[in-house]
């Protein structure tokens, strides 16, 4: 069975407009924080991505927009888009709240390109999240180089997909087929932050293999420029990991798995 035969876009944005009041009433957002100053990148993103002061960013999938606004904090001129109106409205607000003019645009991350005027971007920034939601990476990684002005480049940091197919409670032993492509469907009433349950509470996702997205990436005319591996989240994935400032690691004891990667694509000039 296929994405579209589970109707994946429409579940899925239904779920998604669902979560935009969860998370912004949330401690796990914190948006007070937020408009007292704080950011929600992690130090090795910014180090990894390099001074972005001045370039012209747009982040894909950007929800309510913290890690886009984050970006304009650290000198990016920022866009972002994504496919829930609840979160752009929401994004479009907490921007005038703080004072950072940026610009956000309501569409589908497939109909980037059109839906942004067929500008060009210094930076294409997808986050942690993102890529689970989208049946067809091959055609992503045609719209980020699309996007892309020649020089700039692709940021993605993202949950390692071997960590996908670990069991949910500890982490500690592979409980699904890591090359398995079939949707999955899931009906959760929660959603991955404190707050109540969900109207919507199906969604769908697609489990992507590593090697699938850097070649997509190549496929589509970018040049890897790093990929790395980290055995640290950024959330308590698993009930085995301790926290270890803003991240999260498995006990010294336990043998390290990736949890996350990140990586950076050129486009040639």
């Amino acid at each position: 069975m296929d994405g579209d035969a589970v109707g994946w876009r429409g579940l899925n944005r239904a779920n998604w407009d669902d979560r935009v009041p969860v998370h912004l009433a949330s401690e796990f957002y914190d948006l007070d924080g937020f408009r007292a100053g704080a950011g929600s990148l992690r130090p090795f993103e910014a180090a990894e991505a390099g001074d972005v002061t001045g370039k012209r960013l747009v982040h894909l999938q950007c929800h309510v927009g913290l890690d886009t606004l984050s970006w304009a904090r650290r000198g990016a001129l920022v866009t972002g888009l994504d496919f829930s109106e609840p979160a752009i409205e929401a994004a479009r607000s907490l921007a005038a709240d703080v004072g950072i003019d940026a610009s956000f645009v309501a569409a589908d991350v497939y109909d980037a390109v059109t839906a942004l005027g067929e500008r060009r971007f210094d930076v294409v920034y997808t986050g942690i999240g993102a890529l689970v939601w989208l049946p067809d990476i091959a055609r992503w990684a045609r719209v980020v180089a699309a996007l892309l002005a020649p020089g700039g480049f692709l940021y993605l940091v993202e949950g390692h997909p071997f960590a996908e197919i670990l069991d949910n409670v500890q982490g500690a032993a592979v409980v699904r087929d890591y090359f398995d492509e079939r949707p999955l469907v899931e009906d959760y009433p929660y959603t991955y932050t404190d707050g109540p349950p969900l109207e919507h509470t199906r969604s769908v996702e697609f489990q992507h293999q590593l090697g699938q997205v850097v070649t997509a990436l190549v496929g589509a005319g970018l040049r890897i420029d790093f990929l790395n591996e980290h055995d640290f989240d950024v959330f308590r994935r698993f009930e085995s990991l301790q926290r270890q400032g803003d991240l999260y690691r498995f006990p010294p004891d336990r043998p390290r798995v990736p949890l996350m990667f990140s990586l950076r694509a050129t486009r040639p000039a």
